[in-house]
């Protein structure tokens, strides 16, 4: 039996992680910071780690604001990963906005680096590491669409979020340990317990999205993306990453199919580009996305349709999907 530890289990992708490793009779082990936290898979038989990803120093410095109960980083790990197969790493920093960039950066590589000196003291198998489509950069040559060949290019985006995961990505890739990466592309479906990207689903489902831009982006299911973990875990090319997309689509068509399985009011108004400069230019946190949709783009997932038997099932399940989850959960 195939023993596996899911970091970030609690979390969206991670917690769709251990729920298809648990179905596939897999033994699962499920790291968290706190007691008592289950995220969306408080019906899944999984077996509790209490971890933390950070260092210890700074674990220690955290106990001291936020309780006992927080458990060093390392050691924690490294208890945890003992004799897995494989280690899922879907826990990464997620930092946003621009002013603190480089400590933020900073913080997550020191992050990354916990989680790999972890893994090659604790001896697990191979480490499946979820980064995320901004470490794509645009297509090297005309014609084409992006995909894992193409890389980001540093700086281009001024925004912690894809400094620090490229950082990320290019530290595990690059540290000489048994890792596969995988690049989901806008991850949306049942089970994003924290909101934590179906926050438009929910405003254009509730027909608060009266305006939209001329996008394009790249939509796939959070069952897809952790069945492409497991594939990767068994058969993942060491040392390469995948990028795991479903469906390209404009942001109004995907607004516009949101709304309609709702039965709410879809977009109307084409938002300016100048007007999108000017709001994203705007001093206030949480912009980060608005200053980033230049770089927006469809991509190609040939390689792990190729590699990994990815299978993205269609965009209307998926958004009727997490709408019925929605709703379980009183969100809609």
């Amino acid at each position: 039996m195939t023993t596996c530890l899911v970091i970030g289990a609690t979390g969206f992708i991670g917690g769709q992680i251990a729920r298809a490793a648990a179905k596939r009779g897999w033994q699962v082990r499920a790291l968290r910071r706190r007691p008592g936290a289950v995220g969306a898979i408080g019906d899944v038989a999984v077996e509790w780690w209490a971890g933390d990803l950070t260092d210890g120093a700074t674990a220690v410095r955290q106990a001291h604001r936020t309780g006992p109960e927080l458990v060093e980083g390392r050691a924690s790990l490294i208890g945890a990963m003992a004799g897995c197969d494989v280690v899922f790493h879907a826990a990464g920093a997620y930092p946003h906005g621009a002013r603190r960039l480089a400590q933020e950066v900073k913080a997550a590589e020191a992050q990354i680096r916990t989680v790999l000196d972890a893994f090659a003291a604790a001896g697990a198998g191979r480490l499946v590491y979820t980064s995320s489509f901004t470490t794509i950069g645009p297509p090297g040559e005309p014609g084409r669409l992006a995909d894992e060949r193409d890389p980001y290019l540093p700086g281009s985006a001024q925004e912690a979020y894809h400094e620090a995961k490229w950082a990320m990505e290019v530290a595990a890739l690059q540290s000489g340990l048994p890792v596969v990466a995988l690049c989901p592309t806008a991850v949306f479906g049942p089970g994003d317990v924290h909101l934590s990207v179906s926050q438009i689903l929910l405003l254009a489902a509730k027909g608060r999205i009266p305006v939209y831009v001329d996008a394009v982006f790249n939509i796939v299911d959070s069952r897809d993306v952790a069945l492409a973990h497991l594939a990767a875990a068994e058969q993942g090319r060491l040392g390469e990453r995948y990028l795991i997309g479903g469906h390209n689509v404009t942001l109004l068509d995907g607004l516009a199919l949101t709304a309609r399985l709702a039965h709410a009011a879809p977009p109307r108004f084409r938002l300016h580009p100048r007007v999108l400069d000017a709001i994203a230019a705007l001093p206030i946190r949480g912009l980060g996305h608005l200053r980033t949709m230049r770089l927006w783009q469809p991509f190609n997932n040939a390689k792990a349709v190729r590699e990994l038997g990815l299978a993205p099932r269609p965009l209307e399940r998926t958004i009727g999907d997490a709408l019925a989850w929605f709703k379980t959960m009183g969100y809609l």
